[in-house]
């Protein structure tokens, strides 16, 4: 068992009076400078709110540090509703009102992990947006992240983390219009403290049964893949990848129950979800 700590970085919308509003300006925190609160930070990103925990080691800190940040942001939003959804459309004249900062999309590349190489930018112009469920892995100190040597076992993990938490995914999240801009198979940022996992949505946020999946799942990928189990060879990675990108459930189902240790397991907990 190699011991790992694990966090995340959602992101969510807000409404008011049942209609999506931006959420430029509600709050404090920047990208550059999140605006620290009890058991992790706090910021706007372009249109919707982001929070991060402060890494864990425990499923049962994970769900609690998600909840109390959560409802720490929620009391800086005083007449606004959380929306947790993974794809919104916000109102043409309520977008265009925005500033530049508000819509601005992609301003740090991600990597493909089946590539190497970085991920296309997103349009901006769209007046959808995406909330993502951004889950962080820290296994090493002080890594150069760019490095061929680290880029390598992120993307090796990356790949295990597809099956173990990208394609169970698509059996809770319904959402099919997220991955136009963002979350394709293999989507990654290297850390210097490990790797970003950036394929998942937010909807893993709706309940703390999903949350447990999440740290969980993340675990047993990491510890398989030190015992040797890469279920990526199994199933194949076009397969992974078509899957994911398309969210098929059907697919995702029988590569879950054909190669993933405990895969019958795995499909009723994530239906469960």
């Amino acid at each position: 068992m190699m011991k790992i700590t694990i966090g995340c970085d959602p992101e969510l919308f807000v409404t008011q009076d049942g209609k999506f509003r931006s959420a430029h300006g509600l709050i404090p925190g920047t990208k550059e400078a999140p605006f620290r609160v009890e058991n992790g930070a706090v910021q706007v990103d372009g249109m919707a709110l982001e929070y991060n925990i402060d890494p864990v080691d425990n499923a049962d800190d994970f769900v609690r540090f998600n909840q109390s940040v959560m409802e720490q942001m929620r009391a800086m939003v005083p007449g606004y509703d959380f929306a947790i959804v993974p794809s919104c459309k916000f109102n043409g004249n309520h977008f265009r009102a925005q500033p530049d900062e508000a819509k601005e999309l992609g301003c740090m590349p991600d990597f493909n992990a089946y590539t190497g190489k970085a991920n296309p930018r997103p349009d901006n112009k769209t007046t959808m947006r995406t909330a993502s469920g951004h889950v962080h892995i820290g296994f090493c100190e002080g890594a150069d992240p760019h490095s061929d040597e680290h880029m390598i076992r992120c993307a090796t993990l990356i790949k295990q983390l597809d099956c173990y938490l990208g394609l169970p995914s698509l059996l809770f999240d319904k959402d099919i219009q997220r991955r136009k801009m963002y979350g394709a198979a293999g989507a990654f940022r290297p850390k210097s403290y490990g790797v970003e996992y950036r394929v998942l949505s937010n909807a893993w946020l709706l309940n703390e049964n999903r949350m447990r999946f999440v740290f969980n799942q993340t675990v047993r990928a990491v510890n398989d893949l030190l015992k040797g189990v890469r279920v990526a060879d199994k199933i194949g990675e076009q397969l992974i990848i078509d899957t994911i990108n398309r969210s098929d459930v059907y697919s995702a189902e029988r590569n879950i129950l054909a190669a993933l240790p405990g895969g019958k397991d795995v499909v009723l907990a994530a239906r469960a979800l």
